[in-house]
């Protein structure tokens, strides 16, 4: 068995979801939920087929957004992986829809960092073991700190 990890650099002003499903199905409902979600949300779904012909199925919205998906997930290159690319839009804003498919297994990530995606690979395909998302710690938030993260969610319309 192989390890390794796979770089995923995040353009700005885009977010990354990646996550898990067990069925080709996923690709309409996911694009069912997202479109459904906001108007005039800007998203590509990219979703790595497990079996039978095992294709890169994808959908979406916006064309840079797809093109992306779908280069990430030949990147990853895992069975039963999913990307999400949103453009202009915020994991906050669908995440839970996503996690309601009922085919969703589970979701790795939702963010707007580069991200490396750490691999398992056998003699029969690939696996996602986890995933490296931004950087360490630099410290514990003192005072100045919380009260900036306090006044940036009230500035972003999350709290009152």
């Amino acid at each position: 068995m192989k390890i390794s990890g796979i770089r995923i650099d995040i353009p700005k002003g885009v977010n990354i979801i990646l996550g898990q499903s067990h069925f080709i199905k996923t690709v309409e409902d996911i694009y069912e939920r997202l479109a459904t979600s906001m108007p005039n949300i800007k998203f590509g779904l990219a979703f790595c087929e497990a079996s039978g012909p095992s294709l890169i199925r994808y959908d979406g919205t916006d064309k840079r957004s797809i093109t992306l998906a779908t280069d990430i997930a030949k990147r990853i290159a895992a069975g039963h992986s999913f990307v999400v690319i949103l453009n202009g839009a915020y994991p906050i804003n669908v995440l839970n829809r996503i996690k309601d498919v009922e085919e969703v297994v589970g979701i790795y990530c939702a963010t707007a960092n580069s991200i490396s995606v750490i691999t398992a690979d056998d003699d029969n395909g690939r696996a996602i073991l986890g995933v490296i998302d931004g950087v360490r710690p630099k410290g514990t938030e003192d005072r100045s700190s919380k009260m900036a993260r306090h006044k940036l969610l009230r500035d972003l319309g999350y709290k009152l």
